[in-house]
């Protein structure tokens, strides 16, 4: 992690559906609530471990990536 930078970023994971039968293929949409894999990143490492991590989890049904958003 870089120090000094005044725009930092926070990564997290969360799910945007949720089982419902009554909706179409069994999903609703709606997103989980976040769960931090990490902070205080640059924009470019917080990007990097986004690709990274999708790269290597495979969303599932409930589609759970990683995301980011500014601290």
């Amino acid at each position: 992690m870089k120090t000094g930078s005044a725009e930092t970023y926070r990564v997290f994971t969360r799910t945007w559906w949720r089982l419902n039968p009554a909706y179409p293929e069994g999903r609703e949409p709606c997103p989980g609530p976040e769960h931090t894999l990490a902070r205080r990143m640059t924009y470019e490492e917080a990007r990097a471990f986004c690709l990274d991590w999708n790269a290597r989890h495979k969303p599932g049904q409930l589609s759970r990536k990683a995301e980011f958003t500014q601290e």
